[in-house]
């Protein structure tokens, strides 16, 4: 994300464009105004590095009406999530109606494919629950699968309703073809 990020700031830069960052987790945990300047985006990249959330959890919603409130002037918005989050589908159409609404869906192919690794203890990073789970189980497999197939068709489908363009980027390959897809 930190990559896509700096790429996506010095993109800004060369068009002479401004850019700012919200960090978010269930609240708005940092918000960087937008600002020319090499000096500004490096800036950025550093906060990006060294970020240590203060809450756990997702709250697109929350984030998406802090970005109405704050940028009153029509802006492109990427907003960068994995959209393991409830709820939001409304935020995004309000969004991407004062704003042009980019999303990208980063992905990890570990969050769909369960590995037969026995039995294994999982912890979810958002709530902290800790639970061990019999990874050898195919039914448990495949439960989790269609679980996740689930959550990335209400995802997909959110962001559809709400008119916005996607790219969906998976953590072990390489960002730079989807951007340009989602570019051309």
């Amino acid at each position: 994300i930190t990559e896509i990020c700096a790429v996506l700031a010095f993109s800004a830069i060369t068009n002479n464009d401004k850019i700012g960052v919200i960090f978010f987790s269930n609240k708005v945990e940092k918000f960087i105004s937008p600002k020319k300047g090499k000096s500004h985006i490096l800036r950025i990249i550093r906060e990006l590095i060294e970020f240590k959330p203060d809450e756990q959890g997702t709250n697109i919603s929350e984030a998406l009406r802090y970005l109405n409130n704050v940028v009153k002037k029509r802006s492109i918005a990427f907003l960068i999530s994995d959209f393991m989050d409830e709820e939001y589908e409304d935020a995004l159409k309000l969004a991407n109606r004062k704003h042009d609404m980019v999303a990208l869906r980063i992905h990890d192919r570990r969050e769909t494919e369960m590995p037969n690794v026995g039995m294994a203890r999982f912890s979810d990073p958002e709530t902290g629950e800790a639970r061990w789970v019999n990874t050898a189980s195919r039914k448990v497999r495949e439960a989790y699968k269609k679980a996740a197939e689930k959550r990335e068709l209400k995802a997909d489908t959110a962001l559809r309703r709400a008119g916005i363009d996607t790219a969906a980027i998976a953590t072990d390959q390489s960002y730079i073809q989807p951007l340009r897809n989602l570019f051309s």
